[in-house]
């Protein structure tokens, strides 16, 4: 519930976001909110001012462009912005996140117009509790936190990282139907160390180095619990934290709030998912296979310790799980005779020769070959015909964004494989031809996961995020993969089904939270009708 507000009336409703209607008041509503002659004659339905926005939007040529456009949208009319993406998904997706949104991003301290998110600094250190009654919502549901250490593949942009947070909760609701009153985006801005941004004048952030150790910790400890305080169970997602710190922070809270990161659990969730829709091209049995991975951070090791939970549950032991999983970063393969390795990644350090990347492909012979590098054009021309060497037909998940931070492009890996590559990304492309044959590679984006995960955690009122549930997210959307999507190479249903997606997930997601028994919730006799219910539908 909103807070109660004074009535409004005038040209006070026009500016209210939430009350503004614009050209969808009709007469009567004009005369009696006294905005009469505030408005030009014509009254346009919902659907009608989609289709001008969406008209203007593509007048647009550059994407950073359309973005601002669509962000002046839902500062001014909220309903008609996520009605407008609800309605044109595929198409906005990419602006409204990955991969404009890395843009937005760095452009943040110059394109800021309008107060949006919460921001926390360390001189805000034991006054976090008065601030956040300065929130205009009291019922919070779901935070997206981030520290802006690691934006996407583009590093630390301070509190510029805000427009990761803000653009993943529109995504919560355009995609899951999550009441944007109960979403709260969060920029824990504890400084940064881009000397860049430390030197621009019109940087908006807290303008000194990054506060460290025990103060930085003690300042995420005092807003996560201040928040359970506020607002009990509420689930904190954490988003785009420097690796090491995004490990700590799961290891302290995941046991005692409802959170999970993103970048580790939800996009393992997403890649896991994708694996398994690839044994259906392939034809192998995923107990069977051997990954290997490009990039051995938060993303890729998150990946790998859902998929030994997978393989467990397959029947493998958690030694021989973790076996099938290999990882090289700058220092080659990660082997047990290195002695450069961080904590998170000594589990997967076996007893091998030490080699480098195009060496371990030819002595391990993956069946799938996995990149989170941040580093563009990793996966070569070599590399691709390397895996294509050792598989009839190699799977590449192609997953640092944005678009531009790729390991390779679609048409490089169908290009340099003849055709062979199952190919999926973390960026979109388009659709390409290759031989008469066609391709349409789906981005393994974390929006086929997370918002789903988010709605089904708040119907049943879950007391925290056990892997399990990871699973289950990931074997429904797998599931949810038809035939005619695996024909022409996509390993994801299309993005356009989204919000049926995200229903699907949330079902599976609330069964199994009973089945487990962390459900706070009273079980609805009908929970496909209580989820249903409790979704947003903009229309007026």
């Amino acid at each position: 519930m909103r807070r109660p507000k004074p009535e409004k009336r005038g040209f006070d409703i026009l500016l209210d976001r939430t009350l503004n209607k614009s050209l969808g008041f009709d007469r009567d509503e004009r005369r009696k909110l006294g905005i009469s002659g505030l408005l030009p004659y014509t009254h346009s339905g919902i659907r009608e001012q989609v289709q001008r926005v969406m008209v203007n939007l593509r007048r647009r040529n550059e994407n950073l462009e359309k973005y601002m456009l669509l962000s002046g949208l839902q500062e001014t009319n909220e309903q008609l912005f996520f009605r407008t993406v609800i309605d044109n998904v595929e198409e906005l997706m990419p602006i409204i996140y990955t991969p404009t949104v890395g843009d937005a991003c760095k452009e943040f301290s110059n394109i800021f117009n309008h107060p949006k998110g919460f921001f926390i600094t360390p001189e805000d250190k034991g006054e976090i509790a008065e601030m956040i009654d300065n929130w205009p919502e009291d019922e919070v549901k779901v935070v997206v936190v981030t520290d802006g250490q690691r934006i996407l593949g583009l590093g630390d942009l301070g509190a510029n990282g805000m427009g990761i947070s803000i653009g993943k909760l529109a995504l919560y609701t355009a995609c899951a139907g999550i009441n944007p009153d109960h979403c709260m985006p969060v920029a824990i801005d504890s400084g940064t160390d881009n000397e860049e941004l430390l030197n621009d004048i019109l940087y908006l952030g807290y303008p000194s180095k990054r506060i460290e150790s025990e103060a930085y910790f003690e300042l995420v400890e005092e807003f996560i619990m201040t928040m359970q305080e506020k607002h009990p169970g509420v689930l904190i997602q954490f988003e785009d934290f420097l690796t090491p710190n995004a490990f700590e922070l799961l290891r302290r809270y995941r046991d005692r709030v409802l959170c999970f990161n993103d970048d580790i659990q939800g996009t393992a969730a997403v890649i896991l998912s994708g694996v398994y829709s690839s044994c259906r091209i392939t034809k192998k049995q995923f107990k069977d296979l051997t990954i290997l991975f490009l990039g051995a951070g938060s993303a890729s090791t998150g990946i790998g310790d859902l998929m030994v939970s997978a393989f467990v549950a397959e029947g493998l032991s958690e030694e021989a799980a973790r076996k099938k999983l290999w990882f090289v970063d700058l220092g080659g393969l990660v082997v047990q005779s290195r002695t450069d390795l961080q904590e998170h990644n000594l589990p997967y350090a076996h007893d091998f020769e030490r080699t480098d990347f195009l060496g371990a492909i030819k002595a391990l012979k993956p069946d799938v070959l996995i990149g989170a590098t941040g580093a563009p054009g990793t996966f070569s021309q070599a590399v691709i015909e390397a895996m294509s060497a050792v598989n009839e037909r190699p799977v590449i998940f192609a997953l640092s964004n944005p678009t531009s931070k790729a390991e390779c492009t679609a048409e490089q890996a169908y290009t340099w494989s003849k055709g062979k590559a199952v190919f999926a990304s973390g960026s979109p492309f388009p659709p390409f031809e290759l031989n008469g044959q066609n391709f349409v590679p789906r981005q393994g984006n974390n929006a086929y996961i997370f918002p789903g995960l988010g709605l089904g955690l708040i119907i049943a009122q879950a007391k925290n995020v056990p892997d399990e549930l990871f699973l289950t997210a990931a074997y429904r959307l797998a599931d949810l993969v038809e035939e005619h999507d695996l024909e022409v190479g996509g390993l994801y249903p299309p993005i356009a089904e989204i919000r049926d997606l995200s229903m699907e997930i949330a079902i599976a997601v609330v069964e199994k939270s009973y089945e487990l028994g962390i459900a706070q919730a009273e079980r609805p006799a009908d929970l496909r009708k209580a989820i249903e219910d409790y979704m947003y539908n903009p229309m007026y």
